[in-house]
């Protein structure tokens, strides 16, 4: 058995290779699949703030398996994230698996890091899989969805909230240069939400935050955004976004991070820039059939207003770790 890294400079097919694995591993997952540019910006392309590695099994020149290994690099720099790691559906039972968890475990070593973090479902095959290799729940997550076809819409816009002293702005796509200083300070208040133990808060530079904007087209997304400003100063107050596949194929949606600094709090801005943002979404894309949201269900307040909204459970999951 050899595994081999993929040169991310040229990658050949091998990376589409890695994500025709990782879709047909992932057959019953009820949520959207990435698309492979999505995919191929989250494990196969460098960002500022982040470094990847890609390592595959090869048979018969097809990839069976592989792993992407994330390295941030401007914070948490004793982490590395292991997204994905996947086996063929029929190449399962032989100890792939086994070996490139374990071959990932001495990519992180030898990146004299310490800390391993990974996603599954709560239950099921991987679950079972990361408990028997020594790793531990860090963080309890959960996966709610609002079926835009059944939402009552008349219902949704009357709970729009009256804000006195904040404007909403909204744009598409990436954020426009001259608002990556505010989307940058917006997104470090992101350092407030539940996270697990270990991590530490993460650095959203100017240069990472330009980083991700510049990335959406390379991974053929679609961002409605929107931002709520205090109205004596312009100051930014919060943020929300949600992302689609630029075919809209599948119909979903994608719910991005939503936060409000903490001096802005108690004035309803999550529950008002969510509405605001969901309604212009629904105005703008009759496609979009369904929106997915993650949140830590420890995160009680984002819990009550998506709740609020009619986002209904669809599973959970649990951010997984080992320190080595």
């Amino acid at each position: 058995m050899t595994i081999q890294p993929i040169d991310l400079d040229r990658p050949g097919d091998l990376i589409a290779g890695l994500h025709d694995v990782y879709v047909a591993g992932n057959s019953h997952d009820p949520g959207p699949m990435p698309s492979l540019p999505h995919f191929r910006t989250q494990v196969g392309i460098d960002k500022p703030g982040w470094r990847h590695e890609v390592w595959v099994e090869l048979e018969d020149g097809k990839v069976v398996g592989g792993y992407g290994l994330g390295l941030p690099q401007l914070d948490n720099i004793h982490v590395g994230n292991l997204y994905p790691l996947v086996v063929r559906p029929e190449r399962r039972g032989r100890g792939l698996g086994t070996a490139l968890f374990e071959h990932a475990v001495g990519r992180l070593r030898a990146h004299g890091r310490r800390l391993l973090i990974t996603e599954t479902p709560a239950a099921g095959i991987g679950a079972h899989f990361a408990r028997v290799r020594g790793m531990t729940p860090g963080l309890a997550e959960a996966r709610r969805t609002l079926d835009l076809r059944m939402a009552d819409w008349g219902a949704l816009e009357r709970m729009v909230p009256e804000v006195d002293g904040y404007s909403l702005e909204r744009w598409i796509g990436p954020a426009r240069p001259e608002l990556l200083p505010d989307v940058a300070t917006l997104m470090n208040g992101m350092n407030d939400a539940p996270r697990a133990p270990g991590v530490e808060d993460q650095d959203f530079s100017l240069e990472r935050v330009r980083g991700d904007e510049e990335s959406m087209p390379a991974g053929a997304m679609t961002g409605y955004s929107t931002i709520a400003r205090r109205d004596a100063d312009g100051a930014p107050a919060g943020l929300t976004r949600i992302y689609l596949n630029d075919d809209r194929s599948g119909g979903w949606g994608e719910q991005g991070d939503t936060l409000v600094l903490r001096e802005h709090r108690g004035h309803r801005l999550g529950l008002l820039i969510k509405l605001a943002n969901l309604l212009w979404l629904r105005e703008r894309e009759p496609r979009i059939e369904r929106v997915i949201t993650w949140n830590a269900t420890s995160n009680t307040h984002m819990l009550a207003i998506n709740e609020a909204m009619g986002f209904e459970l669809l599973d959970e999951w649990n951010e997984w770790q080992l320190t080595v």
